[in-house]
């Protein structure tokens, strides 16, 4: 099935060259591996490299490059994520997309509590937003 018929919710909701990266990602992926789970985690790899999850959408990030471990495997395999936070970013960035997100406690935050703070935050901003 080709990718812009599948597109995620929070894909969806992002700028035409986030669905774009994604589509094209994924439907290269089927090709190569099939329908399914890896085509996904695949497609979302690929967006990770040039976007960031932030709230309910992907948005461009400054600098490309992958934005954790998992995203930064040739062929991404099952396993934890950041779930679409740039976790390979500065503490001060980390830090102002808490803020927009309104995030309390956020200025005592070490790096991995502000990625582990943002990606619950995005979740229950995707989960309002199917609501």
């Amino acid at each position: 099935m080709p990718g812009r018929e599948e597109l995620p919710s929070t894909v969806a909701r992002s700028s035409k060259k986030a669905q774009r990266t994604w589509t094209k990602a994924h439907d290269s992926a089927v090709e190569t591996y099939g329908e399914g789970e890896r085509a996904h985690r695949t497609a979302f790899s690929a967006l990770k490299h040039s976007f960031e999850k932030v709230g309910d959408h992907w948005e461009a990030k400054a600098e490309k490059g992958p934005s954790d471990r998992q995203a930064a495997r040739s062929t991404p395999a099952q396993g934890e994520t950041a779930g679409g936070v740039d976790a390979n970013a500065s503490k001060e960035h980390l830090y102002d997309i808490a803020k927009r997100l309104k995030i309390d406690g956020r200025s005592r935050m070490t790096k991995d509590q502000l990625v582990e703070a943002i990606g619950r935050a995005n979740d229950r901003a995707t989960a309002a937003a199917r609501s």
